[in-house]
Order: structure tokens, then C-alpha cells, then sequence
């Protein structure tokens, strides 16, 4: 029997396997993030942690869960919230939840800020609720057309491959960069690659798509925020610092940008209150993946992975296959 602890009670029919599972599984009795203290409380002496993406796992909390700990099962398709090379050293198991059904809610989510961006959707939902409406208008809450303009997506992974799929109904113009071109996507779907300088000087709409990594951190910056086309728009799904708030806080506020969306910010929880003062600007709280399928499937993925190494079955998701041979047991 193995003993598991789950961060967080996540919205997944699943979880009732895992508490049927005949292993002693603990679930967080709080509904939110745990501190670092309160995490190590109720985990140490663990085999097993579900955890999510706002747990920070480093070494130094591996260690204290104690040598026992054999898998940390990721509720995220990204993980840059466990440090991997230090579960590796300790041969320990990381696996995540990537799927479609959450690439398909990002990809969505994505295409709701676009719209409601150039559209003025929120502006002029909340001017309605202040009572601003007094009838039409011929020149009220003016927004931009999609069709004829072009769409750069940065990182054409599968979520930027669904976020182009999406952009033919609109009868955009699609261009996309990342670390080689796809001439099989191009083909298929009509898009072209450019560089990513090349991508942002020639695009209306700047939709960001990559993982967060030491290369990625602050990647849009006051550098490539000027090089984009004055009055674009960019849009952020992916995670937060890919973006550097401040230099995005001062190129809204000289007019560079037409405005931007963003559902992932710089320092999770916190965003800069002076994107929540302007009116160019859409935030949602870290909510692209937020359908109840997606939350389904990712639950089944993070469990499946629990029952799967504690019955020495290899997961499918798994994000140190390397040391599978090695691992803790």
C-alpha cells in the first residue's frame, strides 16, 4: 500500500478511483495553493505526489518528503514548476498531463481573447452594466475586422497548430516561428514561417505559444514589442513570464500597441495594476484550459500515471524517460 497526497482536490471523476485505489491517499483539505510549509506538513514520508502547477518542487523539497518518494504526477501539461533535473538525480518519476482536450480549451480560449480584444467585447459589456447605454451609436466602441489581417503565432506546437486551424474560418493571413519550419503544416494549412522579427513587424495579431524556459523567460520585451506593428495586438495563453509585464505596461501606454489579452502574468497571483487600470486590455485568471473536459482527461492522465508506476508499468506521459530503469521502487 502506498501512500499518496494530493495538493489540491482537482474536478476529475478519477479522483474516486484514486481514493478506491486501496492505497492511503490524503487530499488537501484546503481549496487553494499550499504554502511550502503546509505542502512538506502533509507530504513528508509520501510515495506518491499529485501535485500542480502551483507547487514549486525543487530538490530541496524532494529531500524532505523523504528517499521513499517515487513519482511526482504533474496536474499540468507543463511542469516548469518541478525542477526535472533534480528528480532525475534522485531518480525519481515526473509525468505531466498533456492532451488534446486541453490544447483544444487553450486554442479556444485564445480565439475568445482575440475577439473580445478587437472587438471591445469587455469594454462594452461593462458600459452597458454602468448604465453608459442610451441607445446606438454610429461611432461607439469601434473595433477591428479580422478578415484580410494577419495572425503571427510564436510557437507552433499543438495548440498553435489548433489556434491556425481556427484562423482559416476568419479568412486570416497566417505566420508562424519556431526553432525549424513544417512544410507539411504549410502545406496543409496555409501558413507561412518567418522569423520571429520577420513575424512581428508584419502581424495584426500576436499570439503566444511556447513553453516557459531560460530561453523564453521575458522573450517579449521592450526589445520585440517595438519591433511589432504599431496598433497590433498581442495575446498571452501560454505562461506568464514569457511576457516581461512592465516593458508590455509602457508599450500600451505610448499607443505601440493597439491593446493586448492575458490570461498568465508575470508573477501569478499578482498582475501589474496597471494592466487592470486600462482599457485596452483583457485579463482572465489563468483560465485557457478551463473546460470541464480538459479537467476530466487531466486528471485521468495524472492518476492512470499513479496506478500505472505502482504497478511498475511505464507511463505514456512521462517527462524523464531516461531514468525509467533506475527509478525508485
Amino acid at each position: 500500500m502506498a501512500k499518496i497526497f494530493v495538493t489540491r482536490k482537482i474536478p476529475s471523476t478519477a479522483l474516486d478511483t484514486l481514493m478506491k485505489s486501496g492505497n492511503e491517499v490524503v487530499v488537501s483539505d484546503v481549496d487553494r495553493a499550499l504554502s511550502a510549509e503546509e505542502l512538506l506538513e502533509k507530504a513528508v514520508g509520501v510515495d506518491v505526489l499529485l501535485s500542480l502547477l502551483t507547487d514549486k518542487i525543487d530538490g530541496e523539497v524532494m529531500d524532505a518528503i523523504g528517499p521513499q518518494l517515487k513519482l511526482i504526477s504533474n496536474y499540468a501539461v507543463g511542469f516548469d514548476n518541478i525542477d526535472v533535473k533534480a528528480a532525475s538525480e534522485r531518480n525519481i518519476v515526473v509525468s505531466n498531463t498533456p492532451c488534446d482536450e486541453v490544447n483544444e480549451a487553450v486554442a479556444e480560449h485564445t480565439w475568445a481573447l482575440i475577439l473580445a480584444l478587437v472587438r471591445r467585447v469587455v469594454e462594452a459589456d461593462e458600459a452597458i452594466r454602468r448604465g453608459a447605454y442610451h441607445g446606438w451609436e454610429p461611432g461607439i466602441f469601434l473595433g477591428r475586422s479580422l478578415k484580410g489581417k494577419t495572425l503571427g503565432i510564436v510557437g507552433l506546437g499543438r495548440i498553435g497548430t489548433m489556434v491556425a486551424k481556427r484562423a482559416k474560418g476568419f479568412d486570416m493571413k497566417v505566420l508562424y516561428t519556431k526553432r525549424s519550419p513544417e512544410p507539411e503544416i504549410e502545406k496543409e494549412l496555409g501558413v507561412e514561417f518567418k522569423s520571429l522579427d520577420e513575424l512581428l513587424s508584419l502581424s495584426d495579431v500576436v499570439t503566444v505559444h511556447v513553453p516557459l524556459t531560460d530561453e523564453t523567460k521575458h522573450m517579449i520585451n521592450n526589445e520585440t514589442l517595438g519591433k511589432m506593428k504599431k496598433g497590433s495586438y498581442l495575446i498571452n495563453t501560454a505562461r506568464g513570464p514569457v511576457v516581461k509585464e512592465d516593458d508590455l505596461v509602457s508599450s500600451l501606454r505610448d499607443g505601440h500597441l493597439a491593446g493586448a489579452a492575458i490570461d498568465v502574468f508575470d508573477n501569478e497571483p499578482v498582475v501589474n495594476p496597471e494592466l487592470i487600470g486600462m482599457e485596452q486590455v483583457v485579463l482572465t485568471p489563468h483560465i485557457a484550459s478551463a473546460t470541464y473536459e480538459s479537467r476530466e482527461k487531466m486528471g485521468e492522465m495524472a492518476i492512470g500515471a499513479i496506478m500505472k508506476v505502482l504497478s511498475g508499468e511505464k507511463p505514456e506521459n512521462i517527462v524523464n524517460p531516461d531514468i525509467w530503469d533506475n527509478r525508485r521502487k
